[in-house]
């Protein structure tokens, strides 16, 4: 399912029905991503919104062809257009030596855990300049330069000496800004960021969205935003597509999507966010069960045991995107009874709980294996 603006320009990124399914010899297959289709245009922010366990970082790993080789299969294409127009590159069908070329140069991300994503026996210098000698053919003093050159780019101070520090001797702030100085290096056409700033206290995440905000506007490179922070969301995103169980389920344009939310996912993810204006001891209204409570896609819709608009029709199949009952065109949304929408018939069936539903195949991410 895609929300897209309507450029004449073909999309830098075009991702369309990916599929990722782990395996295990004696063991039923886990469908972590099922058939997820999104674009994400030149100097552009998009964003990939979900709890834990919808498949947001995997589809960011597929892309970056950084998922194991054995025991997982994917499907679908990423077609990827850094020079423009063209048919592009299948970035699901590279082979490992192709994908090295590409990760860095064109295609690069920022991970989620800093310290887990450097190397702590090496200094900062050295992991910059590695990417700078790979890719840029740089050496020596030129390399060392142009690495104190990225990290003053990104806010660290004293860049020069920062050079010669192990990622312990940084600061939880610092050390994302390394990271994001590395993926810079070379000017990427698309940077992925998941979860950049699950682990920063809120001063320096501010701090760190900016800096992701600047090199979008001064670079025209895309960003794909991995978050599960609604409020993320609404300060960086252009376009917004909402994960739920593998499957994009709403799609559309930051501000349609916050001011008419149509699937009740969505709904329940912004009416759970505490409110300001809210009268005092007015009580949260968070989404009842939790993201296990779920069934297969090909059974029904994934949400209806916690969806408050089911009725019978919610179990006829997967649902197909269609166009959201009010705003754009572009803004479309996986359900038979969206927001606001709902009729009459709806909610008057027993009530779905994950002991009515059908047993669940081996389908979503949320579903955990059984215990041996």
């Amino acid at each position: 399912m895609t929300a897209s603006p309507s450029p004449s320009a073909a999309p830098l990124l075009s991702v369309e029905d990916l599929t990722v399914t782990f395996t295990a010899r004696g063991k039923r297959d886990i469908t972590a991503v099922s058939g997820v289709s999104f674009t994400v245009h030149r100097g552009e922010v998009a964003g990939l919104v979900g709890e834990s366990g919808c498949g947001k970082s995997v589809t960011s790993l597929a892309l970056m062809g950084l998922l194991p080789r054995r025991g997982v299969r994917t499907g679908g294409r990423a077609v990827f257009r850094p020079d423009g127009g063209g048919d592009g590159t299948d970035l699901l069908a590279l082979d490992d030596g192709r994908m090295r070329d590409l990760r860095g140069t064109r295609l690069a991300m920022v991970f989620q855990d800093p310290l887990s994503s450097l190397n702590p026996v090496v200094p900062i210098g050295v992991q910059v300049t590695e990417i700078l000698t790979r890719h840029r053919g740089l050496r020596g003093a030129r390399a060392r330069t142009e690495a104190a050159h990225l990290l003053e780019r990104v806010g660290i101070p004293d860049p020069t000496r920062r050079l010669k520090e192990y990622p312990h001797q940084l600061s939880g702030g610092m050390r994302q800004r390394a990271l994001i100085a590395m993926a810079v290096a070379c000017a990427p056409r698309l940077l992925i960021a998941d979860e950049p700033t699950t682990a920063l206290d809120v001063t320096i995440q501010a701090q760190i969205l900016e800096l992701l905000r600047e090199l979008v506007d001064q670079e025209g490179t895309a960003l794909l935003m991995i978050t599960h922070d609604l409020g993320v969301v609404a300060g960086l995103c252009d376009r917004v597509n909402v994960l739920y169980a593998g499957k994009v389920v709403e799609a559309a344009e930051r501000r349609p999507l916050f001011a008419a939310p149509a699937h009740p996912y969505t709904h329940g993810l912004l009416a759970s966010i505490p409110r300001l204006d809210a009268p005092r001891g007015l009580p949260l209204s968070p989404i009842r069960g939790s993201i296990n409570d779920t069934i297969a896609w090909s059974d029904g819709c994934a949400f209806a045991p916690r969806c408050d608009h089911y009725s019978l029709a919610c179990l006829e199949g997967t649902p197909e995107p269609a166009p959201a009952p009010s705003g754009p065109e572009s803004h479309l949304v996986r359900c038979v009874h969206p927001v606001n929408t709902a009729p009459a018939t709806a909610g008057q069936d027993p009530p779905l709980t994950p002991s009515d539903a059908p047993a669940p195949a081996p389908a979503t991410s949320a579903t955990k294996e059984p215990a041996e």
